[in-house]
C-alpha cells in the first residue's frame, strides 16, 4: 500500500519541468525524491494498467486539494475530541440497560455534535442503518395532518415504504398515520428546481426533506451551499417548517455540514463516512436538541431518551476511532471517485459527477451510456453485472464469489451489490452496486485507499 510520509510522495507524479535535467522531475515531499519521467518507465514499473496510470499522473492537483480538505476536517475532529475530554475509560462500554455506562455515550454525542455544528446528537449502535436513523427523525417531526415535502426529487429507494410512496401493506408508514407527501421534481439539469421551490410550501408543510447524495438517481449531489440556499428559501416561506437532511455519503466531503447552515436535523449511517471503515454498525441523528431527543424517543421509547441502551466496549472504541479516522477515509474515497470518473470518461463512458469537478458526496456514477461516433448506446444490464463482478473479484473478502442481482428488503428493483468488505454492507469500504433498471448505472463508493480503486479499475476495464 502507498502511504503518505516524509520519505515518499503520496500524490501522483508531476510531469517534466523544463528547468530540471532531462528525464528527471521532483515530487512534492518532505525530502527530495527524484523520479524518472520517461513514459515507458511509468508503464513498466506502475502497478496500474496504462489507462489508470495516465489518469493518476493527471490528478495531482485534485489529490492535493483533497489532502488539504482532510487536514481541515481532521483539525475539526481533533478539537472536538479534546473538548469532550475523550479518554480510554470511555471505551469501556456497558451491558444490560446501560445505566452504569462510563461516560462514553455522552462524550461521543458531544464530540459528534461539535464536529457537525449541531446543538446535540445521538450516536448509537441501535440504529441499524441510515434509513432507520432517518425514519426516527421523520417520525419525530411529523404528526397526522402534517405534510412532508421532498425538495430534491424522489427519495432513496429504502425510504419509499417508510413514507408510503410504495405500499407498506399497512405496516405503519407516514401516510398510514395520516401524513401527506409531495415531491418537488428536479430541474432538467438534474439540480434543484429553484423556481419551483420558491412557491412549493403549503400551510400544512411541516417538514422539508433534502437528500444530499444522489441516491439511485442520475443527478447531481447537493453541496452544502446549495442546501444553505434551499433552507433559506424554505424558511422564508414558513419559518416553522423543519428541515431534515439525509446526510448519507456527505459527511466530511466538505469543510462544513448542514447543521452549520440551518438544518434542523441530519441523519446517517456509521457504516458509511463517519464510521471510518471500522465502525461495525450504527447510525446517528444530530441537530437541534429538542428534535434529537424526539428522535431518540422513536428509537427507544418515551421517557427513556438518550440515556439508555447498552454498547459493548469493543464497539464503543470502534465508534471513537472510526470517527477520528473518518476525514482520512473519506479523503481516500474521494480520490477513488476522481480516479473512477477520469478513467471511465477517458474510455467513452458517461459519468456523474464529471471528471475533476468538486465532490459533494463519496458516490461516483458511471456508464449510464457509452458515447461513440456521435451516438449514445445504453449501458446494458450485462455490463453493469460485469462491472460489479470485476469489483468483487478484486476485493479482499469474498473474491471467490460472484455477486447475483436479486430482491433486497427496502428496494423497489432488483439490485446487484459488490461488497467484499470486512463490515457487512459497509459502503465506506470499497464497493459498488446498482439497480437493474434504466439507465443501468453503477454506483461506486468507499475505499480505504485510492490505490485500491486503481487496481480494481484494471480488472474492470478487462471485463467491460
Amino acid at each position: 500500500m502507498w502511504a503518505l510520509s516524509c520519505a515518499t510522495s503520496a500524490y501522483p507524479m508531476l510531469t517534466l519541468r523544463a528547468s530540471l535535467p532531462m528525464g528527471m522531475a521532483t515530487t512534492r515531499s518532505c525530502s527530495p525524491v527524484s523520479v524518472p519521467t520517461n513514459h515507458h518507465y511509468h508503464q513498466k514499473d506502475s502497478p496500474f494498467v496504462p489507462e489508470v496510470a495516465e489518469a493518476v499522473d493527471s490528478l495531482y492537483s485534485e489529490f492535493r486539494a483533497v489532502d488539504n480538505l482532510v487536514a481541515h476536517n481532521t483539525t475539526r475532529v481533533l478539537k472536538a475530541f479534546q473538548n469532550a475530554r475523550v479518554g480510554s475509560h470511555h471505551f469501556a462500554g456497558c451491558t444490560g440497560y446501560g445505566h452504569d455506562e462510563a461516560g462514553g455515550r455522552e462524550a461521543l454525542d458531544q464530540a459528534f455534535a461539535e464536529i457537525v455544528g449541531a446543538e446535540s446528537s445521538i450516536v448509537r449502535s441501535q440504529f441499524f442503518s441510515g434509513t432507520h436513523a432517518i425514519t426516527c427523525a421523520l417520525f419525530a417531526f411529523l404528526r397526522p395532518g402534517d405534510e412532508l415535502l421532498a425538495v430534491a426529487g424522489p427519495p432513496y429507494d429504502t425510504l419509499e415504504e417508510v413514507i408510503g410512496k410504495r405500499d407498506s401493506h399497512g405496516m405503519g408508514s407516514l401516510i398510514d398515520f395520516g401524513v401527506k407527501y409531495r415531491e418537488v421534481p428536479l430541474a432538467e439539469n438534474g439540480g434543484l428546481d429553484w423556481d419551483a421551490l420558491m412557491h412549493a410550501l403549503r400551510p400544512e408543510t411541516k417538514c422539508a426533506l433534502i437528500q444530499r447524495s444522489c441516491g439511485y438517481s442520475w443527478r447531481q449531489s447537493l453541496s452544502v451551499d446549495e442546501i444553505r440556499r434551499a433552507i433559506k428559501i424554505i424558511k422564508t416561506q414558513n419559518p416553522n417548517c423543519l428541515v431534515m437532511v439525509d446526510n448519507c455519503y456527505g459527511e466530511f466531503v466538505e469543510s462544513i455540514e448542514p447543521p452549520m447552515v440551518g438544518a434542523d436535523l441530519i441523519a446517517g449511517s456509521l457504516i458509511k463516512n463517519p464510521g471510518g471503515t471500522i465502525a461495525p454498525c450504527g447510525g446517528y441523528v444530530a441537530g437541534r436538541e429538542k428534535w434529537v431527543k424526539a428522535a431518540a424517543a422513536r428509537l427507544s421509547a418515551l421517557g427513556l431518551g438518550v440515556d439508555c441502551g447498552s454498547t459493548p466496549g469493543d464497539i464503543m472504541r470502534a465508534f471513537f476511532q472510526g470517527l477520528f479516522l473518518s476525514p482520512q477515509m473519506v479523503g481516500e474515497a474521494m480520490k477513488g471517485t476522481l480516479l473512477v470518473a477520469e478513467v471511465m470518461a477517458s474510455k467513452g463512458y458517461k459519468v456523474q459527477p464529471l471528471p475533476r469537478v468538486p465532490r459533494h458526496d463519496t458516490v461516483q456514477q458511471a456508464a449510464a451510456y457509452f458515447i461513440h461516433s456521435n451516438c449514445h448506446t445504453a449501458w446494458k444490464p450485462g455490463r453493469l453485472l460485469a462491472f460489479c463482478e470485476a469489483v468483487q473479484r478484486s476485493s479482499p473478502v469474498g473474491s471467490f464469489t460472484r455477486p447475483i442481482a436479486g430482491t433486497t428488503p427496502g428496494y423497489a428493483s432488483e439490485v446487484i451489490f459488490a461488497d467484499g468488505t470486512f463490515i457487512d454492507g459497509s459502503t465506506s469500504e470499497l464497493s459498488c452496486d446498482g439497480p437493474l433498471r434504466e439507465p443501468f448505472a453503477v454506483f461506486c463508493q468507499g475505499g480505504s485507499h485510492w490505490t485500491q480503486w486503481g487496481l480494481v479499475l484494471g480488472e474492470v476495464l478487462k471485463a467491460i
